[in-house]
């Protein structure tokens, strides 16, 4: 195979590219540029119960464990599974290394790019969150060492305290001046309980390492594709037939003879179509999972947020897991474990209307998509690895 044809992909696209992690880097910084903003400090009351809990001053999960576990061992893991196991056994014997390494630094490039999509948008997402609703945590009071003697002069609505007075004196909602902490950091803390963001942050990292492994090992339900046609043999024309057999997703194998004796009007049945997963492979799954709400009950037990909290921040995290991956990757059950392609040459920095799709015709290259003939007369498409030349299963 000629080598010199093949052409790096032009320096119009790499730039664009960059440019999309200069944005996702910018949209954590956003976030943590937010955590140095004290939050809106909500009114309480200082024989509140919920928010009498011990200020616990070692966590279960402090925050360097907590990027270990959602972002460097995710970022490890898919990692070594870019680098180990793709392309996988469906690419061609003989395939240049060069377009096998193509492949796999584009896997890494979009696993990166959507770890990093994910925890971002969550990160920032739910440090927004805390400065605009600044609830209390649990252990507020704690935090707060209220001076329980100036409850009058911080009071919210001193209107009220006729009412308020003939129950007890310190029934009543004040500010967080009345706080006697001079420790402002783990004051200001104590008003950031909703949403949590361990809980954002752990399952935008974990779920979305469960989405990428269970892409790449095709851990999922038994998938049936709809048919454009009736699989009654009786109402199928002679082309209808003929395309059946040939898009049956069921691989003809010459030592399947029981299976591969399906005629032109025979259909291949439902029940032959897909098959489940091992069972082992759900500890792919499940292993990331179970540790996301791990990380979730220590918050709990540790104080630091009430269970709606916890929830929301769930909810956040999983919306960011879930759209990030489907940013970068085809849908589990149909994408024979692929990442999306790149943007064409053209179209790398934007498309107008009318056009439809961020691909061309044009390829990776300002050259244009090329074609090599190997010496054994292989046809060669040089922007990659393509799964539709390659037969393609998933990894």
């Amino acid at each position: 195979m000629n080598l010199k044809s093949l052409h790096m992909p032009s320096k119009r696209l790499i730039l664009s590219y960059i440019f999309d992690w200069i944005i996702i880097i910018g949209i954590a910084a956003v976030g943590g540029g937010w955590n140095y903003i004290h939050p809106f400090n909500r009114p309480f009351s200082p024989v509140d119960l919920s928010i009498s809990f011990p200020f616990k001053q070692h966590e279960t999960i402090p925050t360097w464990l907590l990027m270990v576990i959602g972002l460097i061992i995710p970022a490890l893991v898919t990692l070594l599974v870019c680098l180990i196991f793709v392309p996988g056994p469906t690419a061609a014997r003989g395939t240049p290394q060069s377009l096998i390494w193509r492949r796999k630094l584009w896997e890494w490039n979009t696993a990166w790019m959507g770890l990093a999509l994910s925890l971002a948008t969550a990160f920032m997402i739910t440090q927004g969150m805390k400065l605009l609703f600044g609830k209390p945590r649990p252990d507020l009071l704690s935090r707060c060492q209220p001076d329980l003697s100036r409850i009058s002069e911080f009071a919210v609505n001193p209107a009220l305290n006729a009412v308020t007075d003939g129950l007890t004196p310190y029934w009543r909602l004040v500010t967080s001046a009345i706080c006697q902490n001079t420790d402002q950091d783990v004051l200001q803390d104590g008003f950031k309980s909703f949403p949590s963001g361990h809980a954002s942050f752990s399952w935008a990292g974990l779920l979305y390492l469960t989405l990428f492994l269970a892409s790449k090992f095709s851990v999922a339900i038994p998938f049936l594709p709809s048919r454009p046609f009736t699989t009654n043999p009786d109402h199928v024309s002679a082309t209808a037939r003929s395309n059946l057999k040939n898009r049956s997703v069921l691989p003809l194998n010459a030592k399947d003879s029981n299976i591969s004796s399906y005629s032109d009007d025979r259909v291949v049945p439902d029940r032959y179509q897909a098959a489940a997963p091992p069972v082992y492979s759900l500890i792919l799954v499940l292993v990331p999972i179970g540790t996301a709400i791990y990380v979730c009950s220590t918050r709990f037990a540790d104080y630091r947020h009430f269970g709606f909290d916890l929830i929301f921040g769930s909810l956040i995290g999983i919306t960011a897991a879930w759209f990030s991956f489907r940013w970068y990757h085809l849908p589990i059950t149909r994408g024979a474990g692929w990442s999306w392609g790149p943007r064409s040459y053209k179209r790398s920095w934007g498309i107008g209307v009318g056009v439809g799709s961020y691909v061309g015709t044009e390829g990776w290259s300002h050259y244009g998509k090329s074609e090599t003939t190997a010496s054994n007369g292989q046809r060669t498409m040089t922007e990659g690895l393509d799964e539709r030349e390659e037969g393609g299963r998933a990894v």
